[in-house]
């Protein structure tokens, strides 16, 4: 709609006034700001391939420029933490795969960890090294998605086809280790399903060896191309102290220069007995949030070869009952999964179901930021900005 400077129409989505987007346009107008352009309200998605899921965008407009962002969230609600209250605690696992569903092998370990915690359940050594490997995996695997959906969304179609062609490869020993491809189920209270198959390291050695040349290629062909730099490069800056005030956590955090890992500053599982580096970035914009995440296949490559080369001898399960029941109390633990810091809240009754399971989601907690860092973008941008994120809404809307 077309405004003079002293118009006063509110924004309306079809029928319906939005009222946080009509609070923020008279906010702006308080400031003695004057619209002078046409004021726009733009809905993008929840159908939308660059929303990566079914995440609605509203934007105020002013022109081409971003007055305001609206992340309308809900429509993937599962009902996950509720659902657990009337499941045993080894059912839940399952629950688990389908939240970042990218990443199901950290979001199994997170959980069974937590009841873990609670029974004061001891693991053997050679479970513990195991969950290792299969976490640094997942993670090299969840961000080769990134790397070619990101591609993608910059307008680069070979990077998707180079990033899914290394995945799979990962998906072929996930599948061998525990018959699935995607939503493993593969972490027990007590330890992991299956003892690892013959050859699995020298399959993995071999996919690491055929790797970490391909992330040179990755670089080349993507990560300095000069199109794709113009795109991101001081696009989406999130400051240090944004940052930890939103409470951002994962690659996020870090490419703003805050150089927190829990694998390296809280060490769970065995992750202090490796040596790895924690890939930081300095401008907090969408270029440092895709280059950690480059980096950070590169120092799981190092984990994995270190597990490869370290892992004991042993049992890969420890005796647990059937059924699991954990004392009366609570407890809460936190892993660090691909998307930043995933954290379990358990409380127990006593009884063979939870009384209570709440989960602290990255996604969920680093979408909060996407508002500020649109502000004053164009519309071009929003999908360098929000791919960046690299949310999955299957946490979010859990």
């Amino acid at each position: 709609m077309s405004m003079s400077p002293t118009t006063t129409t509110k924004p309306h989505v079809g029928d319906d006034p939005t009222p946080a987007i009509a609070a923020a346009v008279e906010e702006a107008r308080a400031a003695g700001k004057k619209i002078k352009l046409e004021e726009m309200y733009l809905n993008m998605g929840p159908q939308h391939p660059s929303t990566h899921g079914v995440l609605r965008l509203g934007i105020l407009l002013e022109g081409e420029v971003i007055i305001d962002t609206i992340p309308d969230l809900g429509y993937l609600h599962r009902g996950t933490e509720k659902i657990a209250e009337d499941r045993d605690y080894m059912q839940i696992i399952h629950l688990t795969d389908r939240m970042d569903y990218l990443s199901a092998m950290n979001n199994n370990t997170g959980y069974v960890m937590v009841v873990e915690k609670l029974m004061g359940q001891e693991v053997p050594e050679r479970a513990e090294y195991i969950r290792v490997m299969m976490q640094e995996l997942n993670r090299i695997a969840s961000h080769l998605l990134f790397f070619g959906t990101y591609g993608v969304d910059m307008g680069a179609v070979t990077p998707f086809l180079y990033g899914f062609r290394e995945r799979e490869l990962v998906l072929d020993i996930f599948e061998k280790v525990c018959g699935a491809r995607m939503t493993h189920s593969y972490m027990r209270i007590g330890g992991v399903a299956e003892d690892l198959p013959s050859g699995f390291s020298e399959e993995c050695k071999d996919f690491i060896d055929y790797f970490l040349p391909v992330l040179d290629e990755y670089d080349e062909l993507l990560t300095y191309n000069p199109i794709f730099m113009d795109r991101t490069k001081g696009i989406g800056k999130l400051s240090k102290e944004a940052a930890i005030a939103y409470g951002v956590t994962g690659p996020m955090l870090r490419a703003s220069g805050v150089p927190y890992d829990l694998r390296k500053d809280e060490p769970y599982s065995v992750y202090d007995k490796f040596e790895f580096d924690v890939p930081t970035g300095e401008n907090g914009d969408c270029f440092d949030r895709y280059f950690v995440r480059i980096q950070e296949m590169r120092e799981s490559c190092k984990i994995v070869l270190q597990a490869l080369d370290m892992l004991p001898p042993g049992k890969h399960q420890a005796k647990t009952s059937r059924i699991i029941k954990p004392p009366v109390g609570e407890a809460y633990l936190e892993v660090e999964n691909p998307r930043g810091q995933l954290g379990y809240y358990l409380v127990s009754e006593g009884e063979a179901t939870p009384y209570r399971l709440h989960i602290r989601p990255p996604s969920f907690v680093n979408l909060q930021v996407l508002p500020d860092l649109l502000k004053g973008l164009k519309i071009g941008d929003v999908i360098a900005v929000l791919g960046s994120t690299d949310i999955v809404l299957g946490e979010v809307d859990r």
